[in-house]
């Protein structure tokens, strides 16, 4: 499908936020690592990649910032390589601050986490008790 990412303009991470809303709106998956497996095997996706439950504390792409107020979560991204691409989904408990949890990852997501690669955009959002994390390159194509 790069051809329609091309045609519609969208980034990587555009599409790959348009396909968590839609998981999110069917309803049928719920769990934190079956929507990162859903999104890491998503057409967009060029490489071979995996899905990960992540405990709180030092996330990949964080630096030294600890990662923590979540129930559960799962990383995705590529098995192996340099590619700027790291995705996380965050099963936050009812009574979550959303809003800080969201700004702390938003303050110290650091795009050049790994040395030889930076990710082009950063993209948080929220749905119901889930919160979309990733750090992509605009588009896979090379």
């Amino acid at each position: 499908a790069p051809a329609q990412n091309e045609v519609s303009g969208e980034t990587l991470g555009q599409t790959l936020l348009a396909e968590f809303q839609s998981i999110m709106a069917a309803g049928e998956i719920t769990g934190a690592y079956s929507i990162a497996e859903k999104l890491i095997t998503h057409e967009s996706i060029l490489f071979m990649g995996g899905a990960m439950e992540v405990e709180p504390g030092f996330l990949s792409g964080f630096d030294n910032y600890e990662v923590t107020g979540f129930d559960k979560a799962a990383m995705f991204g590529p098995m192996m390589g340099s590619i700027a691409f790291v995705g996380y989904i965050f099963d936050l408990p009812e009574d979550a601050d959303v809003d800080a949890f969201v700004t702390g990852l938003k303050d110290n997501a650091n795009p050049q986490w790994q040395i030889c690669v930076t990710a082009d955009e950063t993209i948080v959002e929220v749905s119901g008790d889930k919160v979309f994390f990733l750090m992509s390159p605009l588009t896979l194509e090379q």
